[in-house]
């Protein structure tokens, strides 16, 4: 498997281990001026160093927990709308094209920046994010299962290996796509097809 490939599949869990860092440093320091401060015989003035900290540390924190949020919300989705019935071997698999296209950076530098892209468009890159199917109620057993994937994937615990061979494209097996004739057909993985570019493009 090539560096960058290795890279693509990462990407996820270093920017997960970023903001937990942040996170943790922000709270920890939060935390640390309450417990190390020593009150003087005015309470009220005493608090304000610990309190102006904890204040200050929320709105990092909470951008940074919403990012995260986000993210995982957005795998989840793509895992369940995408492969719901295919499986952890097959919802892996397309976690990986999410991965693969983020670290090319030309489909979008996050997680839902690459599941979103073209949302508002005919051309969108999957299909549930402007086929109305994202408005529909939601299997509530599959929903979990993809949720409890997706963290799992950022956090490491479930580990992405290729399986994909570097894929950037993929469809089910039951349609046959233009696009796929200018595409290398990597692999088969459950009921959709894997897809790098042609030797003479930039994906090979």
């Amino acid at each position: 498997m090539s560096q960058k490939t290795n890279d693509a599949i990462s990407r996820s869990d270093r920017v997960l281990v970023a903001a937990m860092a942040i996170i943790l440093a922000t709270a920890s320091a939060a935390i640390g001026a309450s417990l190390t401060y020593h009150p003087r015989t005015d309470n009220s003035a005493a608090l304000k160093p610990a309190v102006q900290v904890a204040v200050a540390a929320r709105p990092a924190t909470d951008a940074v927990m919403s990012q995260l949020l986000a993210e995982h919300r957005c795998l989840s989705e793509v895992l369940y709308y995408e492969a719901r019935g295919e499986g952890a071997g097959g919802q892996k698999a397309i976690a990986e094209v999410v991965f693969h296209r983020m670290n090319r950076g030309n489909f979008g530098h996050s997680i839902c920046a690459v599941v979103y892209e073209g949302k508002d468009k005919p051309g969108c890159q999957f299909s549930f994010t402007c086929n109305g199917d994202i408005k529909r109620p939601k299997q509530e057993a599959a929903w979990q299962r993809s949720e409890a994937l997706a963290a799992q994937i950022l956090t490491g615990q479930v580990a992405l290996k290729n399986a994909t061979g570097g894929a950037l494209n993929f469809h089910a097996v039951s349609v046959s796509p233009d696009w796929a004739d200018t595409m290398n057909r990597t692999t088969q993985i459950g009921n959709h097809i894997f897809y790098r570019g042609m030797p003479h493009t930039r994906d090979s």
